[in-house]
């Protein structure tokens, strides 16, 4: 709990899309729920809920990037999202039309504590990074 900011959490990471219609429909595939659309096409926008309350907004407008860079500002790096199943979650982004960046994977994050991880990353439609993550029991 933040004992700053009373209240604060979460709510939404936004997205600006290529083909908004084409996102929404993945994101519903993946097992999203559409709450809310305004605007009028070719200017809309929608958010999706990704189960926990957590959501993405979705923007028309994007333009085609050519490059992916883990350094420039202002966009996102990736999304991490919880999955009880991450090979699961992995399959069920392959088969709603996402392309593999990494398939699921054991991590140990040498962090203190060390934290066993299962991972999985996919490209969205949007080339925006969505990665899968699962802390796992320690032994």
């Amino acid at each position: 709990m933040n004992e700053i900011i009373k209240g604060m959490g979460f709510h939404h990471i936004a997205l600006r899309c290529k083909d908004i219609d084409k996102s929404i429909e993945f994101y519903k595939a993946i097992g999203c729920v559409v709450t809310t659309v305004w605007g009028t096409p070719p200017h809309h926008s929608a958010m999706v809920d990704i189960g926990d309350g957590g959501r993405i907004e979705l923007f028309s407008g994007g333009v085609e990037e050519t490059t992916e860079s883990d350094t420039r500002s202002g966009e996102w790096l990736h999304l991490a999202v919880t999955s009880d199943d991450p090979d699961a979650a992995f399959a069920t982004a392959i088969a709603a039309g996402a392309t593999e960046k990494f398939a699921p994977y054991d991590a140990m994050l040498s962090s203190d504590p060390p934290m066993p991880l299962r991972i999985a990353f996919v490209y969205g439609p949007d080339k925006e990074v969505i990665e899968f993550f699962h802390v796992k029991e320690q032994a």
